[in-house]
């Protein structure tokens, strides 16, 4: 009796020793499970953003009506466009343009005070390009009357200008073919703008890409 029951206690030892490479093998399993789970999840989780409802150009105020929130995955980069967890800081503007139904960039808007941008209406000469619309950055070139007959040459008198507004010019404004071009400007740049409006030099944009 003593021997068979020495017998049964070993037998019932080995029936429940593990291998240690089983138990490794299971801990490598599990991790990898929770690891996928976590990508699938991190994949899969959203975030709001503002997306521009309409063209919004350099130098425009921005308010909770010219945006729109939307949910987009967008993983790591999500600190990079504007988030849409609050309404839109009061006095906020665009530095950049962007266009309709584009994820507004969070480097693309500051505080007015920032900008150093303001807006001038001038009436150009000649028809527009083609490609001259609201967003456009343009150059305004300027010639002024000559002492005798015709003009200077004409010169860039401010680079790099955003369109706001192109419309039919009227009154005091109406010139050439009766368009006025409202156009973002460096505040320091308005001076040279209203002297060539004054001096009635002859003003045209031009595509600044062009």
């Amino acid at each position: 009796m003593g021997v068979a029951t020495t017998g049964s206690a070993a037998s019932r030892s080995r029936s429940f020793w593990i291998d240690p490479r089983f138990v490794v093998g299971l801990v490598l399993v599990i991790g990898s499970v929770i690891g996928v789970y976590a990508i699938v999840s991190a994949a899969d989780r959203t975030t709001l953003v503002y997306v521009a409802r309409d063209a919004l150009v350099a130098g425009e105020a921005v308010d909770g009506d010219d945006v729109v929130a939307t949910s987009v995955r967008l993983g790591a980069g999500a600190d990079v466009y504007l988030a849409a967890d609050a309404p839109p800081a009061d006095g906020l503007v665009m530095t950049r343009s962007v266009l309709a139904g584009e994820m507004i960039p969070a480097s693309a808007v500051s505080t007015r005070a920032r900008t150093g941008l303001t807006s001038v209406v001038v009436a150009v000469s000649g028809r527009l390009p083609a490609s001259v619309a609201t967003g456009s950055v343009v150059d305004l070139w300027a010639a002024r009357a000559a002492k005798g007959d015709g003009f200077d040459p004409p010169v860039v008198l401010v680079p790099d200008a955003t369109v706001a507004v192109v419309s039919e010019a009227d009154g005091f404004l109406a010139a050439g073919d009766g368009r006025a071009v409202e156009l973002l400007v460096p505040r320091a740049d308005v001076a040279l703008v209203l002297e060539a409006i004054a001096a009635e030099d002859v003003l045209s944009v031009v595509p600044a890409d062009g």
